[in-house]
């Protein structure tokens, strides 16, 4: 498998204020539980206490920054090379909405997506 190729859904999570970035390779091939515990105890852990390797940062080819954990709104994200998008999460707040004609509080939460236009499939 090449890194970085764009052929593998290779996802990766930024992590802290240096902006950390450990990709979750191959990604369309795990179960949800996997990724999840990579992303949250393999990789989150371990970027937050600086004791990640080089080689676990890179390959990825899409990144999802949230910032909603600390109740940041809305964000737009910087996209790293050679990523081809990033997607911000805002945080969830409760708003009034509208469901079948009544106004009821609901959970909104706003997503910010950076594409670079000048990704080509090889």
């Amino acid at each position: 498998m090449e890194r970085g190729s764009h052929d593998n859904i290779n996802i990766g999570i930024a992590v802290a204020s240096e902006l950390f970035v450990p990709g979750i390779l191959q990604a369309d091939k795990k179960m949800l539980r996997k990724i999840s515990v990579e992303a949250k105890d393999k990789y989150s852990r371990r970027a937050r206490e600086r004791k990640i390797q080089s080689k676990e940062m890179e390959g990825s080819t899409f990144t999802i920054s949230n910032l909603g954990m600390f109740g940041i709104e809305i964000f737009t994200s910087i996209i790293n090379q050679p990523n081809s998008c990033i997607l911000s999460v805002g945080t969830i707040l409760e708003k009034p909405v509208i469901k079948h004609g009544q106004i009821v509080t609901g959970n909104i939460m706003k997503l910010s997506l950076a594409c670079d236009h000048r990704t080509r499939h090889a």
